[in-house]
């Protein structure tokens, strides 16, 4: 386990060290330094010198912000009915789901890219946002937390006259809390991190999410390593404070709220 997270945590903790060197620490030298030897926050202020990094830092938040809204609701509602209610095609709808997990971006993304020009969303937050709006994932995270959940607890809840809707937000979701910070968590970090697709469809600087815009910081002849490790820091950071805020509920699990429920 202790590998496991050196492999894990060692990149972000290095880049982090990088990131506080000044520039009069050689960060070639061998054997290399881990701690800096003046810490400082100049690299930090170099990245915004350089690029608006808190304005793309915004457009960001706001696609992630979006995309985990789209996707608990979206999701919470697509599992529930595949889960609970009984339609024709839905097995047909589940096994659509699982395909839809096979193909894989590069496939898909020129289509994408027609249909936001179709719809004139080119260039726009919105065309970043409406691709991972609802994730295939997700609704099969969703789905398998209800069907876990024991059905007397509705029974009861059907015998007291409540509807579809009243068992639904009353009854499953919080019972699923802790799916729903998971699928919180994917749908921020998916967004988050997310590259080729805006890269694609944003042409307006303004618009530039985070992963875009930091790009800049890679020069064609030339690149500062410092300023990269702090841009990189920049990015990371919004979604430990994320993962930081819900591990409670993430680590807690489906069971829980069912039998609170």
């Amino acid at each position: 386990m202790l590998a496991v997270l050196a492999v894990s945590v060692g990149p972000f903790l290095w880049q982090l060290s990088t990131s506080l060197k000044s520039t009069t620490e050689d960060i070639y030298t061998y054997p290399p330094g881990f701690l800096p030897e003046h810490p400082t926050l100049d690299n930090y202020q170099g990245v915004a010198d350089i690029v608006p990094v808190w304005d793309y830092a915004l457009n960001s938040l706001k696609v992630a912000a979006a995309n985990v809204v789209t996707n608990l609701v979206g999701a919470s509602m697509a599992g529930y009915a595949l889960a609970r209610l009984r339609f024709r095609g839905r097995k047909a709808a589940g096994l659509a789901f699982v395909a839809a997990l096979l193909v894989p971006l590069e496939s898909v993304v020129i289509a994408q890219f027609t249909m936001m020009r179709d719809l004139q969303l080119n260039n726009t937050l919105t065309a970043v946002v409406l691709p991972g709006a609802v994730g295939a994932l997700n609704v099969l995270l969703m789905r398998n937390a209800f069907v876990n959940l024991p059905y007397e607890v509705e029974e009861a809840a059907v015998i007291d006259g409540a509807n579809v809707w009243q068992r639904f937000t009353r009854i499953a979701l919080p019972s699923v809390r802790g799916t729903l910070a998971a699928v919180a968590i994917f749908a921020f970090m998916g967004a988050w991190d997310d590259f080729l697709w805006p890269l694609i469809v944003l042409s307006d600087p303004d618009r530039f999410t985070l992963t875009v815009g930091l790009n800049f910081l890679h020069g064609t002849f030339q690149q500062n390593p410092r300023l990269v490790a702090a841009g990189t820091v920049i990015a990371v950071a919004p979604l430990l404070v994320m993962f930081a805020c819900l591990q409670r509920y993430f680590f807690r699990g489906v069971g829980e709220g069912a039998v609170k429920g």
